[in-house]
């Protein structure tokens, strides 16, 4: 008898838990699960808005990106763009952390202020950057002017580089303060006692970080570098807003390129085959953090 209840409190328990998580569920499959198969589907067709009828084209839109010299151009520009503003935006949340531990007055007051960036809604944060970096009255144009380091205005935005440089900016200043939050977190565990004996052995602050504090976070460097690469693989509304994946295309990552095929060109089942390339790329990355998670 006793082995009956307690199977049947199981089996109510798990009646349950399913209730529970039934929105949840729900939620996932309408928004995400459903219009990724929809998209798979779509890829498979010939799809443009000007011609409402699908034609079965097979491989073909996947056959087209290996040819499409703006497709291949954009993945590439979306690799460098990941790579550098993920490394950026670690190490400055780093030494954000690093600073924000240290005894000082107000050292509280600026840790909640640091926050102000990440709850920014990310549009914000691009005209933000945008406002600066302006060519006729942008504050870093007159910061320079009147430091005499330039004797006339930049349209920074205006020129592939800088371009490049302001959306990995723009994007790492929105990530740092979120970062910092992981970095400071692990540094709680890190005991005085550690750091006192490492002081003792003769090591200066670069050393304390190199060998005591930097192998300390490793796991939590880890969860950081792996939550900027899925963030910035799929980063769409800081570079649109900026610089609407210009000029001439050098800041066009794929979610532009996406953005551009569907809702400019029209091609629909273009565009839903680079989503799939586009969502396959970030598989490696999200599979790496979820099983980080699970260890």
């Amino acid at each position: 008898m006793k082995g009956f209840a307690s199977a049947g409190f199981h089996a109510a328990e798990r009646r349950a838990g399913l209730m529970f998580l039934a929105p949840a569920l729900i939620a996932y499959v309408v928004v995400i699960l459903w219009p990724f198969a929809n998209s798979i589907f779509m890829s498979l067709y010939e799809f443009t808005l000007l011609d409402p009828v699908p034609k079965f084209a097979g491989l073909g839109n996947f056959r087209r990106i290996l040819s499409e010299p703006t497709v291949i151009q954009a993945w590439l520009t979306t690799l460098g763009f990941v790579i550098c503003t993920t490394a950026l935006a670690t190490l400055l949340g780093l030494a954000w952390a690093l600073l924000m531990q240290q005894p000082f007055w107000a050292r509280d007051f600026i840790r909640a202020a640091s926050l102000l960036a990440w709850v920014l809604p990310a549009t914000v944060t691009a005209f933000l950057w945008s406002w600066i970096l302006n060519g006729r009255y942008g504050i870093l144009n007159a910061a320079l002017l009147g430091l005499g380091i330039l004797d006339r205005p930049v349209a920074w935005l205006s020129d592939s580089t800088g371009a490049r440089v302001a959306i990995m900016m723009a994007k790492s200043w929105l990530s740092i303060p979120l970062y910092m939050t992981f970095f400071l977190s692990g540094m709680q565990s890190l005991s005085k006692e550690q750091l006192e004996a490492a002081r003792i052995d003769g090591a200066n602050n670069w050393h304390l970080v190199r060998h005591v504090v930097v192998p300390h976070l490793r796991p939590t460097l880890m969860i950081v570098v792996l939550i900027a690469a899925i963030g910035n693989i799929h980063q769409f509304d800081v570079i649109y807003a900026l610089t609407s994946g210009g000029p001439v295309r050098a800041t066009t990552t794929l979610s532009v390129e996406i953005y551009k095929q569907a809702f400019e060109n029209w091609d629909m089942g273009f565009a839903a085959a680079i989503g799939v390339i586009y969502v396959i790329s970030v598989l490696p990355p999200a599979w790496a953090y979820l099983r980080r998670l699970v260890k």
